[in-house]
């Protein structure tokens, strides 16, 4: 089985949805494809199940096609593309020259391109990760990326400062989709804030001022229920959980509260599963999009 070759659809927005101004941040772009291409995010997650279901071989060759195929036939049209790292690594240097190709090619498109690697060191070691997706300079530059900030804050300063000098954004943990992840994030810190405030309270202060979007993001589940801790950071909300691990869009209001006009919610498998097919990728995601329109009134 091959992708198949179904006529192209209109694209949703022209790609100057995503353009980049000269100096304009990245939250600033965020916004406008959120505003335009609906606030949606599709992941590229090449499992090694999802390749056999598509009918190819779990290599290099089906890897190539998987992402190549999933860039085609959304990358015109939805706000963020979020490729996970891990997927393509795992094919050591090929997988990796695919991520770098597929970065390319999406951002060519219009999408702008989140990559998922969840890096968190401290000093140098943080440098060169940020250096790796957040200096135009790198074959890996991305519109942004994801970190984690439990080697304490302080330790993600290398790639807030690489992301603002660059006009990229940093998506930071904070209460994540998996049940393991609420013995950190749900502790109490020195203070009596949850750890997760505390981090949360981090991004709000690098936010400070920003229009229209800030540029430092938060990772908050969208299968929490009630996330508990005050989301208004002044920046955007990556909400993974749609889909395959049972969030709906309609949960969003309710775990997210005033500040979910911010949610960029995250499908993958819920989108993807519908490949090869160009046709059939293009309307679920366009299903997803409107389904979260229409539940936070976007």
């Amino acid at each position: 089985m091959t992708p198949s070759a179904s006529t192209p659809t209109t694209p949703t927005t022209p790609d100057a949805s995503t353009a980049s101004v000269p100096g304009e941040p990245f939250g600033a772009r965020l916004r406008r494809a959120m505003d335009t291409r609906g606030p949606l995010c599709v992941g590229i997650d090449p499992h090694g199940s999802l390749l056999t279901d598509w009918g190819l071989a779990d290599d290099i060759a089906g890897l190539e096609r998987f992402a190549r195929t999933t860039v085609e036939a959304l990358a015109d049209r939805v706000a963020v593309l979020k490729p996970q790292s891990a997927f393509f690594e795992r094919f050591g240097s090929r997988g990796t020259a695919v991520l770098e190709k597929t970065v390319e090619e999406a951002r060519a498109a219009g999408a702008l391109v989140l990559m998922d690697a969840k890096r968190g060191d401290i000093g140098s070691t943080m440098g060169a990760y940020a250096a790796t997706y957040l200096d135009k300079d790198s074959p890996l530059f991305s519109d942004a990326v994801t970190v984690s900030p439990y080697l304490g804050f302080g330790s993600l300063r290398p790639a807030l400062d690489a992301a603002a000098s660059s006009g990229s954004g940093v998506f930071v943990l904070a209460l994540t989709s998996n049940p393991e992840g609420a013995e950190v994030q749900r502790a109490t810190a020195a203070d009596g804030r949850p750890v997760a405030q505390l981090m949360l309270d981090h991004m709000a202060a690098e936010n400070a001022g920003a229009t229209p979007l800030g540029s430092v993001g938060a990772v908050v589940g969208a299968t929490l229920g009630d996330a508990g801790v005050d989301l208004a950071i002044n920046g955007p909300l990556l909400a993974p959980g749609i889909g395959a691990q049972g969030a709906t869009p309609a949960d969003l209001p309710r775990v997210f509260g005033a500040a979910v006009g911010n949610v960029v919610p995250s499908v993958s498998r819920g989108v993807l599963r519908h490949g090869p097919d160009l046709g059939a990728l293009r309307e679920a995601a366009e299903r997803f999009t409107d389904e979260v329109r229409a539940a936070v009134g976007a």
